[in-house]
């Protein structure tokens, strides 16, 4: 209770009645109650402070909240949770620690700076046109909406279904094709991350399972049902992001393979 009681505080003082999600991270399957999560969802002080309780108790799923230029709320790997606000703000509140809430207070360090290959091309008809185009072949499409083993959504996409999935796939999501992809169970790619998938590969949206860090054995794959598996890396190359409702794409992606 004394967390929730300095969330509630904090979020008054910044004056930040909404806050957006960001950086989603979905390790575990989503409780029911958050089926509408994603990247770029508003969330209300109850909603962004319920979010931040459970990123406390190590229950997930993961995120930063902000409101721009009054608050950010995060987790820490320390397992803190960590408030940035301006300090006139955060001094007001230096009285509110408790039996159960210890509170410190330091200078904001600057995000890193790391070189990393961003997405940088928005998915519009001309993407779709190339997928309906390659189509006439094998076409897997990721449509990744949070970091993490459950995070993503596989499709069969062929021209008869593109239109469809085109309009299932939600804003802010990283979509990656591999066209005519090598889907055979391979001992060599135990030690990488890849997914796997049930057959047969109808069209429409596809039963996987993601193997962050790889698997100790193909046993361990077909065991679980599944007939096929995909590099992570084989999706290098053909990624877009979908952009929000007035084109515009507002989610940065790092590319998730390597040449």
């Amino acid at each position: 209770m004394d967390l929730r009681r300095f969330l509630n505080a904090a979020i008054e003082a910044c004056g930040a009645d909404r806050l957006e999600v960001s950086e989603l991270l979905v390790s575990q399957p989503l409780p029911d109650r958050y089926w509408k999560l994603r990247n770029g969802m508003q969330a209300n002080a109850a909603e962004a402070i319920d979010l931040a309780e459970r990123m406390a108790a190590g229950f997930g799923p993961y995120c930063r909240l902000i409101t721009p230029g009054r608050l950010r709320i995060e987790s820490g790997w320390d397992g803190a949770i960590h408030l940035s606000m301006d300090p006139a703000v955060a001094n007001v509140l230096t009285g509110l620690a408790g039996d159960a809430l210890s509170l410190e207070w330091r200078p904001a360090e600057q995000d890193s700076e790391e070189e990393l290959k961003i997405i940088d091309d928005a998915v519009d008809d001309e993407f779709w046109n190339s997928v309906r185009v390659a189509a006439d072949g094998l076409v897997l499409l990721c449509e990744r909406w949070a970091h993490g083993a459950y995070g993503c959504r596989w499709f069969r996409v062929t021209a008869g279904n593109v239109t469809e999935v085109a309009h299932t796939v939600r804003a802010r999501s990283l979509l990656c094709v591999a066209a005519n992809p090598n889907l055979q169970l391979d001992m060599g790619l135990l030690d990488e991350d890849f997914t796997a998938f049930e057959a047969p590969l109808t069209p429409g949206q596809l039963m996987h399972r993601a193997y962050p860090g790889g698997a100790e054995s193909l046993a361990e794959v077909t065991d679980m049902g599944f007939s096929f598996m995909l590099a992570d890396a084989a999706l290098f190359g053909w990624c877009a992001v979908v952009p929000d409702s007035d084109g515009v794409a507002r989610s940065t992606w790092e590319s998730p393979g390597r040449e």
